[in-house]
């Protein structure tokens, strides 16, 4: 499956879920916020969410910082 994220196109053998695409990735799932297609998936279903072919994910990592 193809799915655009951060607006780079990557392939991925098999659908999976938010959760394990994240994993796949090497990204935190606790460190970032995901929007798939225009919606923000809520933090409590990543495991639930499944991502697909033609998806359109935006994943937006927390940066801490201040004085």
């Amino acid at each position: 499956m193809k799915v655009m994220i951060n607006g780079e196109e990557k392939t991925f053998a098999e659908s999976m879920s938010v959760e394990a695409l994240l994993t796949d990735l090497g990204i935190d799932p606790r460190k970032v916020a995901v929007e798939r297609n225009l919606e923000i998936v809520p933090k409590s279903t990543y495991a639930d969410v499944a991502v697909g072919d033609g998806d359109r994910l935006e994943v937006v990592h927390f940066i801490g910082g201040g004085c």
